[in-house]
């Protein structure tokens, strides 16, 4: 059973394995070591006397709260991804988790790996899913050309490369 999104659409929330692997690793961070730590700092805090004036304390209760709300999002984010960790039988065409080199109609070439929403990076290359261009190039092939809207207006691309690779290889 595919999950769906919590806002009832029905659009999957993918996830490459990286990225699944990534939030828990966050998750464990958060729960293991950084929420410890910050409740033994409120607990120092704490113990120097007035709460209501101790910025130690106060800040410490603040972060406390942001850690929690993250790690209630993370335990719920981790429930609802579905991880695809196999790859399509068709690798001539783009699907999730390829790996897409588009050149522009200025002649500039751009790599991007279309992942999932939680693991967007474009200073990596990593294009989510749910982008304009991602959308616009799923299902292609090799040379097709594709418009995309974006806010300066119409822009066409063509792709130029579609590879995909295992999860070692993306280190």
């Amino acid at each position: 059973m595919i999950n769906r999104t919590a806002s009832g659409g029905n659009r999957p929330r993918y996830i490459t394995p990286e990225g699944e692997q990534a939030l828990r690793e966050e998750l464990q961070y958060l729960w293991k070591v950084k929420r410890p730590e910050v409740t033994q700092a409120v607990r120092e805090a704490a113990a120097q006397g007035d709460r209501s004036e101790n910025a130690e304390y106060i800040y410490g209760k603040k972060q406390l709260r942001e850690i929690d709300r993250r790690v209630r999002f993370l335990s719920k984010r981790l429930d609802e991804v579905s991880v695809v960790n196999r790859l399509p039988e068709d690798q001539s065409r783009v699907f999730f988790g390829a790996w897409v080199t588009v050149e522009d109609e200025d002649g500039h070439e751009r790599a991007y790996r279309i992942v999932g929403a939680d693991e967007f990076d474009l200073e990596k290359g990593y294009l989510s899913v749910n982008a304009p261009l991602a959308r616009a190039l799923i299902g292609k092939h090799l040379d097709d050309e594709v418009s995309v809207k974006t806010p300066e207006g119409w822009k066409e691309v063509v792709i130029t490369g579609i590879r995909y690779q295992t999860a070692q290889d993306d280190k």
